[in-house]
């Protein structure tokens, strides 16, 4: 099954059509559909592209399907002997998408 590696939100993903990723929070509303065209490889096996850095005129489409938010990570600083202790949370705003197409 072909597949790309597309960058979003300062990470990379690998895609396959049909999979469902959790991304960095996208500025698009669920049900509508937009595309990735940071893609940097794209291709199957023997027939993968490279791109330096990017591929031109590639794109991946995807469907949005939900914002919503990460579970909570907690982050717990210490120091012994010093009655010092501070406990902060942090939710991170995710967006599922299910990938469509491979443009390449």
């Amino acid at each position: 099954m072909a597949y790309a590696i597309f960058k979003t939100g300062g990470k990379q993903y690998r895609a396959s059509v049909g999979e469902y990723l959790d991304v960095e929070k996208l500025e698009v509303a669920e049900g509508e559909t937009a595309s990735f065209d940071q893609v940097l490889a794209a291709g199957e096996g023997a027939d993968i592209k490279i791109g330096a850095p990017t591929l031109s005129g590639a794109t991946v489409d995807f469907k949005v399907l939900k914002q919503f938010k990460a579970p909570k990570v907690t982050a717990f600083k210490f120091k012994k002997r010093k009655g010092y202790h501070l406990t902060k949370g942090h939710r991170q705003p995710l967006t599922r998408v299910q990938v469509v197409s491979i443009n390449a």
